[in-house]
């Protein structure tokens, strides 16, 4: 099913909890992201989302909790672990795909994979600038924007593939993108961060969800100023549990956003319980969110299952 399937579908009913996995790291197995897949199948999610990186950056969680970016090193096996979540555990996959450090060419190929392996979304992202310089032939093409990323799924939909394909049938994706409560980190402001969010819908994009956020005001106001946009299609939020004093610090520089002043004198006040103050957290804004009739809440757990079961389970 496509994500605005479930969405649609849970209308009125039960509320929809979503997750994102990262690929674990080189030098891992396929075990190990099962392991973690076999966790959340316990919580019947509607759909899991798997990020994909090149060789520029993704994010890890360190041992004393906090958030690193790294630029070192791909994670391998992307199309791997959305074959194994859609078709061994029969769970609705969400594959992201980047633009910069892949060719329109590599991008159709891995589109096609997907199709063929019966994943039916994608979540259409620029991705982080890179630390390298990839060469590109002539007749080598590269989306700059997730504008031109959901443009060129949209034209797949329509059956128009970069080259002849010999019995070749339209890709029907359902088509996400990212959205930013308090605007993304480039954007010279926040309501032009918006006007281009509407251009990504107009291109074809089927859904939003945010990036992360602590206060969940800034969520209402920017689903408030999407509306007033013209932006209609559903806006997902996305939560993260803060669980050390550490990621006061490193949340906010690799994501560039505000923690609120309450959280933060609770976790500098009583640090030993940061994980719990975290969760509780967590667990009012989800009610909140919950409260006002949002399409679902997804959570950024960096492979982390057992941090955000316990909320999970108390809306059950």
């Amino acid at each position: 099913m496509k994500v605005i399937e479930h969405i649609d579908r849970a209308a009125g009913k039960a509320p929809l909890f979503s997750y994102e996995i990262v690929p674990p790291p080189r030098g891992s197995s396929a075990k190990d992201i099962v392991d973690v897949v076999e966790k959340l199948a316990v919580l019947n999610p509607p759909w899991i989302d798997v990020t994909s990186h090149t060789s520029t950056a993704y994010y890890s969680e360190k041992k004393d909790g906090t958030i690193q970016k790294r630029t070192l090193r791909k994670r391998p096996g992307m199309l791997g672990i959305c074959g194994i979540i859609q078709n061994r555990f029969k769970i609705d996959t969400v594959a992201h795909m980047l633009c910069l450090g892949f060719t329109k060419e590599e991008t159709e190929d891995a589109l096609i994979e997907l199709n063929f392996l019966g994943i039916e979304n994608i979540l259409a992202l620029r991705g982080d600038a890179p630390n390298f310089s990839k060469p590109s032939r002539p007749d080598r093409t590269q989306n700059v924007l997730a504008t031109d990323l959901v443009k060129q799924v949209r034209e797949l939909r329509e059956g128009q593939f970069l080259d002849d394909l010999d019995n070749s049938s339209a890709l029907n994706f359902c088509v996400g993108v990212a959205g930013y409560p308090e605007k993304h980190f480039e954007a010279a402001s926040l309501k032009l961060d918006i006007v281009n969010l509407k251009k990504k819908v107009d291109a074809g994009a089927d859904y939003v969800v945010t990036q992360m956020f602590f206060d969940n005001k800034k969520y209402f106001k920017f689903v408030e100023a999407c509306r007033a946009e013209g932006i209609t299609v559903p806006i997902i939020p996305g939560l993260k549990m803060l669980k050390s004093e550490g990621q006061l610090r490193s949340i906010p520089k690799n994501f560039y956003i505000d923690i609120p002043d309450e959280l933060v004198d609770r976790v500098t006040s009583h640090p030993h319980l940061a994980a719990q103050t975290g969760k509780e957290w967590m667990r009012k804004q989800t009610l909140e969110l919950l409260e006002a009739g949002v399409p679902g809440v997804h959570y950024y757990i960096l492979n982390n299952v057992d941090a955000v079961t316990e909320v999970v389970q108390s809306f059950r």
